[in-house]
């Protein structure tokens, strides 16, 4: 067996300051993700080709062609099928429960037991009450929030009845779902549902396992995770154009540096404003400190950035990067991508690790259980111990990478709308108009994680480069987007260095950047919704599989981006994957995933780890949608004269 070759830092990543951090911690003898990938030599086979059945316990059954059927008679079909389901049904079930604990924080607040929380967006509570026909009328504006927050919490336990979100969806994709039984009922029942299914003994139908896995996705894509990002909006404020920075750069030498990681934005919000607090700021500087700088991982990171500016210290595979400067004197985690092996590493230097949530206990970190009913005290007192720790930093252990670039965030839909209208023509008739005039080939929602695996942003940061200068708008969440900013290609001015002559001038002249962020990964949703009002504004066709949209998940790592790519298949949106699932061992799977999903959805999922491949197939993707709409030709230009104007009545 040949051994597997230990990567340079420059393979492992492709930006300077993590190039800098892992060599740092290669000197200090810290273990790290990274390392941890190289030590794992061959991967399971079995594994990776879905063939491993632990079901019950007749087994763990493996599939070989010696041995073609598990001790039950489930072939490679069926367990390949029920492996994915389940892995769809962990996805669903995390950024969903993110959805149902905002959805209990804005009923909360409605009933006047909100602690230190406010409705920030009066006008998002209105307009989305509204969306699912709640008559407001002069309702009062906590009478209207619990009515909402009991609405959206009867689309989880909802048994029989579809949700109501699928309302929001284009109506020939609505009817796309109810043709072939694909509408969901409540959240929960659907996860529920999905693990009865893959029991031992139930459904052994490949397809029929696979039909309800786009079932469970739609109930994450058009349910909890549209949920969570419209309570956001409504609880902390639809987010509008910020600017901010990104990179370990971020980081102050002479600051008290806290870092927030995880998901859930609730106490990342209170963070944020008692990092402002003057009683705090004066704790700090009486330790002889110049102040506090607080700063996101992975998705709190879009989450506080979105709304308040808030800088990024880096993405999923940076997290234990961050810890590895010795500048970081506390990091705050809760729930969902943060490693356990995070306590591990911070015992090189200072860093207190403060696991935050009652579900995702970590061992080796501290614990400080946050409640809404005292989250700006209990946030007060975090910072406060952050700078009682910040005496402990060892000088000799500190090595701040100088790498950070600026960038501009903050596209939610109805930033973009206003964006290209502004406030009395809202629209997103100009972006229409560029795509059938072709100066706009197509759009690309570039979403997902970092896997360590593959250099850490380098596919991400290709593909991107690759689409911009063939004129694809593109819009990303989640990792993907902060592998942008560091690239620095979210400013208005990247138009100019990188975009294709149509793209950039539309960037141009609406002032904006080529590659728009929308915020953390269970806002694919918006993503799902820009792409609905493309088709409400007409002209590119009446369904999701009209329109010259992909999807494209680089370096995913997660369950959570199995779900994203099967609901936005389901929606008739195709995917392209950086890496296969695990599902090659049955062909009777891949093949309907990777193809036949479209005769059901219009939408499949297509492979290519390559991406100068994967934006080929992107460009074909669009062009395919292009052509059959009747618009896949250039539009001719022609400046007009003073004649041409009189001619034309002008």
């Amino acid at each position: 067996m040949t051994e597997k070759k230990t990567r340079t830092p420059e393979e492992r990543a492709c930006d300077p300051a993590s190039v800098e951090a892992i060599r740092k911690a290669e000197l200090d003898c810290v273990d790290l993700s990274f390392f941890r990938m190289d030590g794992q030599k061959s991967q399971c086979a079995f594994g990776t080709r879905g063939v491993c059945c632990r079901i019950c316990h007749m087994g763990p059954c493996r599939i070989t062609p010696k041995t073609p059927l598990g001790v039950c008679g489930a072939d490679e079909d069926t367990i390949v099928a029920r492996n994915f389901l389940r892995e769809v049904a962990g996805g669903s079930a995390a950024h969903s429960d993110h959805g149902r604990h905002l959805v209990l924080l804005l009923r909360k607040i409605g009933e006047g037991r909100g602690g230190g929380y406010t409705l920030k967006d009066e006008k998002a509570l209105r307009r989305i009450a509204k969306a699912y026909g709640i008559e407001e009328g002069d309702v009062p504006v906590p009478e209207l929030a619990v009515k909402l927050a009991e609405l959206f919490l009867g689309e989880f336990t909802s048994q029989e009845e579809s949700l109501r979100t699928l309302k929001l969806a284009p109506l020939s994709r609505q009817g796309v779902w109810q043709k072939r039984d694909a509408s969901p009922a409540g959240i929960d029942r659907m996860v529920v549902e999905a693990l009865h299914r893959t029991h031992m003994g139930v459904d052994h139908d490949y397809r029929n396992i696979l039909l309800h896995a786009f079932r469970l996705a739609l109930a994450d894509g058009w349910g909890g995770s549209r949920i969570a990002s419209q309570v956001s909006d409504i609880i902390f404020g639809t987010p509008t154009p910020v600017k901010s920075t990104a990179n370990l750069g971020i980081l102050g030498a002479r600051t008290v540096n806290v870092l927030v990681h995880g998901h859930e934005p609730a106490l990342s919000e209170m963070l944020a404003a008692a990092s402002s607090d003057p009683e705090v700021r004066a704790y700090a500087q009486a330790a002889g400190a110049e102040g506090i700088t607080l700063a996101g991982i992975c998705c709190t990171a879009n989450e506080i950035l979105m709304r308040h500016g808030i800088p990024i210290a880096g993405n999923f595979l940076q997290q234990e990067l961050a810890i590895v400067t010795g500048a970081v004197e506390m990091m705050l985690i809760d729930v969902q991508c943060c490693m356990p092996g995070l306590p591990d590493v911070a015992r090189s230097y200072h860093t207190e690790i403060v696991s935050t949530s009652a579900m995702a206990k970590t061992v080796g970190a501290s614990e400080t259980r946050f409640s809404t009913d005292r989250a700006y005290e209990t946030a007060k007192g975090l910072l406060k111990r952050a700078v009682d720790n910040y005496g402990n930093r060892d000088p000799e252990k500190v090595a701040i990478p100088g790498y950070s670039k600026p960038l501009v965030a903050g596209f939610s839909v109805e930033s973009i709308r206003y964006m290209l209208g502004g406030t009395y023509r809202a629209s997103f008739r100009p972006l229409n108009d560029a795509i059938i005039q072709g100066r706009i080939r197509g759009i690309a929602g570039i979403v997902g994680c970092n896997n360590p695996k593959s250099k850490l942003d380098s596919y991400i940061n290709t593909l991107t480069r690759e689409l911009l200068r063939e004129n694809v708008l593109v819009l990303k969440t989640g990792c993907a987007a902060i592998a942008s900013a560091k690239e620095g290609n979210l400013t208005p001015e990247a138009a100019f260095e990188l975009a294709g002559p149509g793209l950039r001038e539309v960037c141009e002249a609406v002032g904006m950047p080529p590659v728009l962020h929308m915020g953390s990964c269970v806002d694919n949703s918006r993503l799902l919704e820009a792409a609905t009002e493309v088709v409400r504004e007409g002209g590119l066709g009446d369904d999701l599989s009209d329109v010259p949209v992909v999807g494209v998940a680089p370096e995913w790592m997660s369950e959570k981006a199995i779900a994203i790519g099967c609901y936005f298949v389901a929606s008739g949106i195709d995917v392209v994957l950086g890496h296969p699932f695990y599902i090659e061992g049955s062909k009777n799977v891949t093949s309907f995933l990777n193809g036949g999903a479209k005769d059901v959805f219009g939408a499949s999922f297509h492979v290519h780890q390559d991406p100068i491949e994967a934006a080929k197939a992107v460009l074909k993707l669009l062009d395919e949608r292009r052509e059959k709409l009747g618009i896949n030709r250039k539009a001719e230009r022609k400046l007009m004269d003073m004649k041409d104007r009189r001619e034309l009545g002008v």
